[in-house]
């Protein structure tokens, strides 16, 4: 499939390699414009039903991530039509249906629609360069895909509020002190930092890679003591499976583990 807001493409040399998806509207600092936010979910979507593909990376350029929403097309609606058309909602959430770990690797301007997008990767690398923000405030709006909602979740309700109500930026180092981003490299480095890691989880059992992820989720969905008894479950059921026979027979005689294809 081709595409015209995004650029795909296959990484790695191993049994499972990884998918790129780069966000590419550079003029409009990749601004999340609806066809877009299309052809990013028909690129996840790709890559998650094939089977050789272990990892995805969803990126930007170094100037931004992306900036926001596509003010433009915003501003020319009324409440009647954002309604009707489902406004973000529609198309905004394909990435959450993922089953496949998605790292976001962030340089530049992050904001708005593009934090809350960001926010829905299962784990974020930042460029030193890079700066986060809910600025929606600023345009007489409240954010629309999740910002009120997940930004408290990774980083407490205090320093959610301080971005959501004065509507400054933070930079890579306090995104990372508050728990939004998992490591800060220098921008010539991002790239390299977040493929190795893909590599890392490409290296393991695919099934394991996709339990963990959709545990991890839910625990900010269910009670404490309903998540770790959904995962005490699903830990006996790995018992039931060749990669635990193969990862623990590994270990026991110290060799590399061989995984079963999934």
């Amino acid at each position: 499939m081709s595409y015209e807001n995004i650029l795909v493409e296959t990484l790695g040399e191993g049994a499972r390699k990884t998918g790129l998806i780069r966000l590419n509207r550079p003029k409009a600092l990749n601004a999340l414009s609806d066809p877009l936010m299309d052809e990013l979910g028909a690129a996840l979507q790709a890559f998650d039903a094939d089977p050789g593909i272990g990892c995805i990376v969803l990126t930007g350029n170094e100037k931004a991530f992306a900036a926001g929403a596509d003010i433009p097309t915003l501003a020319q609606h009324d409440f009647m039509s954002a309604f009707q058309t489902q406004l973000i909602s529609r198309n905004w959430e394909h990435i959450l249906r993922i089953r496949k770990p998605v790292l976001g690797a962030v340089s530049g301007f992050c904001l708005g629609g593009g934090c809350e997008l960001a926010m829905m990767c299962d784990v974020l690398y930042a460029a030193d360069s890079a700066k986060f923000g809910q600025p929606e405030i600023k345009l007489g709006v409240i954010p629309g895909g999740g910002g009120t909602q997940r930004l408290p979740r990774w980083v407490g309700k205090s320093k959610a509020m301080d971005l959501l109500l004065t509507g400054r930026l933070m930079d890579a180092a306090e995104a990372e002190r508050a728990g939004l981003v998992a490591r800060v490299v220098p921008a010539a480095e991002l790239m390299a930092v977040t493929l190795q890691a893909a590599d890392t989880i490409n290296g393991y059992a695919a099934p394991v890679a996709a339990l963990i992820k959709q545990l991890t989720n839910q625990a900010f969905e269910v009670p404490l003591s309903e998540g770790v008894k959904i995962e005490r479950g699903m830990f006996h059921a790995v018992f039931g499976t060749a990669n635990q026979k193969e990862g623990m027979d590994a270990f026991l005689n110290k060799r590399p583990a061989q995984w079963p294809q999934p």
